[in-house]
């Protein structure tokens, strides 16, 4: 059938080729979503909302915010592989200067927990999350989401990391200051906060740092591909596998998860 629709043997009614996906509901060509993908994979950097409604002659920025929010969801592939072998696990903060709070206490910054596969002195696959606190139900949450069983597993000598199940646990102990414990960890932490002030200049909410969350994973675990091209149909490939996001769903404030 034309129109971008399928007639359904079972039912008999007319099902548009683009329902189940993120694409579901646009009002806009797939021409132009293609040259959005194209336009977001091919900067190393990543591109901002303005940027893209600029390239693409959007018409409004929530526009161009919202395709961006979509295909962002589209880079994190359902079923994805854990991280396996030896990974650093270690937590590190998002947001400004606080007055009058010290070591791991926040009041206003996000807190994001980070997994880094070792790759001999490089770093592998990473995985990255927010998470509403320190507590064992977040780490060993986002370890067991994130983490094949059986792999080795290195911390700090934070408590809430003890008792880990299925891992074989090495808590590192920092004895001296200046030394350099868990550091692909850091590493990514460092890169990511870069890169979001940089592309962005910091001007994410923590509402959706998930989703910044994301790209960053997704571009770092690819970092090593030359060809712009894999990247674009990598998204391509995975935009038809993610359900759809609504403009109200992308607008909510994303729920952090405990475990």
């Amino acid at each position: 059938m034309g129109g971008g629709r399928k007639l359904c043997r079972g039912c008999r009614r007319q099902v548009s080729v683009l329902a189940g996906t993120i694409f579901q509901g646009t009002h806009l060509p797939l021409a132009t979503w293609f040259r959005a993908m194209w336009y977001l994979t091919s900067q190393k950097g990543g591109v901002s909302a303005l940027g893209l409604q600029r390239v693409l002659g959007l018409g409004s920025y929530r526009t161009a915010w919202a395709m961006l929010q979509k295909l962002r969801a589209a880079m994190v592939r359902p079923g994805r592989e854990q991280l396996r072998g030896t990974v650093e696990v270690d937590e590190t903060f998002w947001g400004g200067a606080e007055q009058g709070v010290a070591g791991r206490l926040t009041v206003t910054k996000a807190l994001i927990i980070v997994a880094a596969e070792e790759n001999g002195a490089g770093i592998g696959r990473i995985r990255m999350q927010r998470i509403p606190d320190q507590t064992r139900a977040s780490l060993h949450g986002f370890i067991g989401r994130s983490v094949a069983k059986g792999s080795t597993v290195r911390t700090d000598g934070w408590s809430a990391y003890l008792g880990l199940e299925g891992y074989v646990h090495l808590p590192e102990i920092q004895k001296r200051s200046g030394d350099h414990l868990l550091p692909r960890v850091h590493r990514v932490a460092s890169l990511f906060k870069r890169w979001v002030l940089g592309t962005h200049q910091g001007a994410i909410s923590h509402n959706h740092l998930d989703s910044y969350l994301d790209e960053f994973t997704f571009r770092f675990n690819r970092r090593t591909s030359r060809s712009r091209g894999k990247l674009f149909f990598r998204l391509a490939q995975q935009a038809v596998m993610v359900p759809p996001k609504p403009y109200t769903a992308l607008i909510r404030p994303q729920q952090v998860d405990v475990g």
